[in-house]
């Protein structure tokens, strides 16, 4: 069975890239352009693990983070943070404050992408 992978990143363009990878790769991918709506879509879908956009409008990225894991049927939902803050600094927030499970700087290549996908269910193991 397929793993399932929710991406929530508000640039299309992004999310149809990161769509069309990983579903090359055997998971399916559904996609979240409206932070907003995001944790709705999480209940819904049900995700094994989530490709989460920080810089997003209206609702950022972080707070998407804390709502996923505040709740306790999705706390263990491993979470990668995709993002263009590609600094040091951000990678050590997201990291080890925000406790993320992978950093995925953007620009991606596309077997980054993929690698880091099937590590989030290897430590998860």
């Amino acid at each position: 069975m397929k793993k399932k992978i929710l991406v929530i990143e508000d640039d299309s363009d992004i999310a149809d890239l990161v769509k069309l990878v990983l579903e090359t790769d055997m998971f399916e991918v559904q996609a979240v352009l409206e932070p907003e709506t995001a944790f709705s879509k999480v209940q819904e879908y049900k995700p094994d693990a989530i490709l989460l956009d920080i810089c997003m409008p209206k609702l950022d990225g972080w707070a998407v983070f804390k709502q996923i894991r505040r709740c306790d049927e999705f706390s263990h939902v491993p979470i990668a943070i995709l993002s263009g803050k590609s600094q040091q600094l951000d990678h050590m927030v997201g990291l080890h404050i925000m406790n993320a499970d992978a950093y995925i700087a953007k620009p991606f290549g596309k077997q980054e992408l993929i690698d880091k996908t099937y590590e989030l269910f290897k430590r998860k193991e």
